[in-house]
């Protein structure tokens, strides 16, 4: 990675900013650091106010998160569902349709990356930062390295990435991302143990704060995992536990709030439990849960889909929404705004614009879902269609 000259940025984001290399001023600094990104180390505070305008940025009404940071072999996965090989130029080609699709920065606000993806460019040679950024969508980066065993819990796991994640963000940055991503997960049929909320915890948070002093926005993914039996009251009693210890502890890592999104779980039921909720009733549990531990200063939920069908996220969060909240309540989707129009696109260039609109109409319904104007006529079947898949691997 070159060096680049790094001037602290100004409160006020736009599109220059995003750009590599880009010189960026501060209001009340002028610091010029002429040092290669993995000696970069500037504090949180130095970029406290593009963090806040970043946040807010993301967080506008009628919009949430395209996640489209799988891994290579998560890809490879997808593009084998539809009969493709996991090669890089397919994953360019995919990847290129969907950031190329007309107007998708009308319903999308920022699009969380695979490393891969943030380096490089569209099959027609343009860089997928620069087309992003002229969609009016910010670039984001998946930062951790996944989920490994974690060594004397109940067959749980932990997140790894903390090491070198302090050169990798500040790269990150000159390369154009302006937020980050970490997903860590709890299992609710396997305890969870004290260890594994608490080790879940102590990453996130760690994450958070090294994420902040190299200017990238932290979503914080805790994710309560759909697996198992157990009902909707279970998972609302875990995820209280796992929200307090995640904020105790970037409480602790004074990290600043409100230069944060968090991607959690919405409270339902486990998927193989037997009694399923109205969105209206998962709307009332996850309300009530952000009311009790979410501080208002935090300005945008991205809610993760987590396995429910496209029309079903959209029903749930469009519930949420049907009264004002002290958050940005919103969408970060994944299979849920891609599974319909991934199937459409087949792998065939003739089929791009119909599976670009597909993606524009889910991208649509959840913007509207966002407002709380979303009704759920004219989804098709395949929409409807449930995606959680007992022991997945992300």
């Amino acid at each position: 990675m070159a060096s680049a000259s790094l001037l602290k940025s100004s409160p006020v984001l736009d599109k220059s900013e995003f750009v590599k290399g880009q010189s960026l001023r501060h209001a009340s600094a002028s610091i010029v650091r002429c040092i290669a990104p993995s000696a970069l180390t500037l504090r949180a505070s130095s970029y406290a106010d593009e963090l806040v305008k970043t946040a807010k940025t993301i967080a506008s009404p009628g919009r949430g998160i395209l996640a489209m940071d799988e891994s290579n072999a998560t890809c490879g996965k997808r593009l084998a569902s539809i009969g493709l090989e996991n090669t890089e130029a397919n994953r360019q080609a995919y990847r290129t349709l969907l950031v190329s699709a007309p107007g998708l920065g009308q319903y999308i606000s920022g699009a969380i990356l695979f490393e891969e993806t943030l380096y490089q460019s569209t099959v027609d040679g343009k860089k997928m930062v620069d087309v992003l950024v002229e969609q009016n969508i910010v670039p984001g980066i998946k930062v951790d390295k996944g989920l490994v065993p974690l060594v004397g819990s109940n067959n749980e796991s932990w997140c790894q990435g903390l090491d070198g994640l302090a050169s990798r963000t500040a790269a990150y940055y000159q390369q154009g991302a302006r937020f980050a991503k970490w997903r860590t997960v709890v299992s609710i049929p396997n305890g969870p143990s004290a260890l594994a909320v608490k080790e879940a915890a102590w990453g996130l948070a760690r994450y958070a704060a090294i994420s902040q002093d190299s200017g990238l926005v932290p979503i914080v993914e805790p994710e309560i995992l759909l697996d198992g039996e157990h009902g909707i009251d279970r998972t609302f009693e875990v995820a209280q536990k796992v929200w307090a210890e995640v904020f105790f502890y970037m409480a602790e890592n004074n990290v600043m709030f409100e230069g944060i999104l968090l991607k959690p779980s919405m409270v339902t039921p486990g998927a193989e439990c037997k009694e399923r909720n109205t969105p209206e009733q998962v709307a009332d549990y996850t309300l009530k849960l952000l009311k009790r531990r979410i501080p208002p200063s935090v300005p945008g939920i991205m809610f993760l889909s987590g396995g429910q069908s496209e029309v079903e996220a959209t029903l749930n969060l469009n519930a949420m929404n049907q009264a004002p909240n002290a958050w940005h309540v919103s969408f970060s989707y994944a299979r849920a705004l891609q599974n319909t129009c991934l199937k459409t696109w087949g792998g065939r260039p003739e089929n791009v614009k119909a599976a670009q609109d597909a993606l524009l109409l889910r991208a649509s319904a959840n913007s509207l879902a966002q407002l709380g104007k979303y009704t759920g006529e004219g989804e098709s079947d395949e929409a409807k269609k449930g995606m959680f898949v007992k022991g997945y691997v992300y």
